[in-house]
């Protein structure tokens, strides 16, 4: 395989094209831990390892793409944010970043609690045997049938998020017999700096109930007079991929406002407040997110001090972790397939895979970091897309990024930061199929999500 530098293609920073990127790192091969595993790193011979792991061997036994996904260091994440808030706060994993039987175990150990916003996400966690009191119930329009089934498996919570649903839920509970803890999601009106796509908290927008104009107070008033519901708190979540914690300032002091509201009128303090979650993680080396530590001890403080003024007891908080634990825990893993240097533009590098497996880009302008891992070159930088094989023009990866100018196929990149989102939100477009999720951990791989075949596919065409 020939590893020439390819004649085309901007090399040096002052004749680049603009566009998303820093400039060249004067290293190639460092990898920044920043947006890495904790396990990860490069051998003596310059292959990149995680979990003692060659790369190379994970390609060769497992394929290309794949989603690899650092155990430890998800354990680890998971520990800091139960060792940061403590016994007296509440840390719920959030499933939708990235959902299996495996993270459910593993979720079990570390001592955390799950969110669900599914039939499928609750049967998956009560397949692997979450306690369902360790379980909340999430999303904007659930259906008869998974309230049925949440209700009847004695979930912690149902979080309630229109007034339909307030009455739907309490009649469920009743018709069973039983007495639901719910907690009422409010829309707090904070404009969180994200994507308009991933900000929550602002009025125009599907979820929860707004506080604006009285609705949210009415809402705490209709569930208080029901039978089949215990009204445990209210819920508010500003958004995603959040760096600036003035936000959750602003949000916590109007939840509180409200709690103080509903025990001047009601005679009741609400036991908990849930903040959501929303922290935003390192996908480049420009991102720089906060430690679990830092982040509980900001959010106590908010609270604390917003309940002093009120004169309200301090509730039980609860976190929304979901991206902040397992997003730095994988990369996916591709092959490169073809380079195509465009003269004066930038160099195209199309991988095996694609938004089939990371929609994030085409969905979000999500930013990415990659970076050569079977082996090391000592090749100038280029500046390349990344792209996959699909059959949209929108079919990026990784807008910009620098990689090096001999670059071939067959080599094998990885870009970081992927273990949320990205196999959650997969799909076949084109009829690809799904990658496989392989956990490594003290020099052992094995597939906690198995690799789609054309027999998953065909089973579900009836013809």
């Amino acid at each position: 395989m020939s590893r020439s530098a390819h004649p085309a293609g901007p090399r040096h920073a002052d004749v680049l094209p603009e566009g998303h990127y820093s400039a060249p790192p004067a290293d190639l091969n460092t990898l920044d831990h920043k947006v890495w595993a904790q396990t990860v790193g490069r051998d003596a011979d310059g292959v990149v390892t995680v979990g003692g792991v060659d790369v190379r061997r994970l390609a060769e036994e497992f394929g290309t793409p794949a989603y690899i996904l650092d155990e430890a260091d998800f354990r680890a994440r998971a520990r800091a944010w139960r060792t940061a808030f403590g016994p007296d706060a509440d840390v719920f994993y959030a499933g939708k970043a990235f959902l299996s039987r495996a993270v459910v175990r593993w979720l079990d150990e570390e001592g955390l609690n799950l969110d669900v916003c599914s039939g499928g996400e609750l049967a998956t966690a009560l397949s692997a045997g979450m306690p369902a009191e360790r379980i909340a119930f999430h999303g904007n329009n659930k259906s008869t049938d998974e309230i049925r089934r949440a209700v009847e498996a004695g979930v912690g919570r149902i979080v309630l998020d229109s007034f339909q649903e307030i009455v739907r839920v309490a009649h469920i509970a009743q018709s069973l017999g039983k007495r639901q803890k719910a907690q009422i999601r409010i829309t707090v009106g904070v404009e969180a700096h994200t994507h308009e796509f991933i900000a929550t908290a602002h009025e125009d927008q599907k979820f929860g109930i707004p506080l604006a104009g009285g609705q949210a107070a009415e809402a705490v008033r209709r569930a208080l007079q029901l039978d089949g519901l215990e009204l445990i708190g209210i819920h508010s979540h500003i958004g995603s991929q959040i760096f600036d914690m003035s936000g959750f300032e602003v949000a916590a002091h109007r939840v509180v406002g409200l709690l103080k509201d509903v025990r001047d009128e009601h005679g009741v303090e609400l036991p908990e407040i849930d903040l959501g979650g929303g922290l935003g993680i390192a996908y480049t080396s420009d991102d720089d997110p906060r430690e679990p530590h830092e982040i509980a001890k900001a959010l106590t403080e908010i609270v604390t001090r917003e309940c002093e003024a009120a004169r309200l007891r301090t509730p039980r908080i609860s976190v929304e972790p979901g991206r902040a634990i397992v997003g730095p825990t994988a990369f996916t893993l591709y092959e490169v397939g073809t380079v195509k240097p465009l003269d004066g533009l930038r160099t195209y590098v199309s991988v095996d895979g694609g938004m089939s497996d990371n929609i994030r880009t085409a969905l979000y302008d999500a930013e990415y970091s990659v970076a050569l891992v079977s082996r090391t070159s000592t090749a100038e930088p280029m500046l390349a897309r990344v792209v996959g094989k699909h059959c949209e023009s929108g079919d990026i990866v990784v807008k910009d990024a620098f990689l090096p100018a001999d670059l071939a196929p067959g080599d094998l990149i990885a870009v970081p930061a992927t273990g949320a989102y990205c196999r959650s939100m997969a799909s076949n477009y084109n009829h690809v199929l799904r990658p496989p999720v392989v956990a490594v951990r003290d020099g052992e791989a094995r597939v906690i999500v198995r690799r789609e075949t054309e027999e998953d596919l065909l089973r579900l065409d009836v013809g």
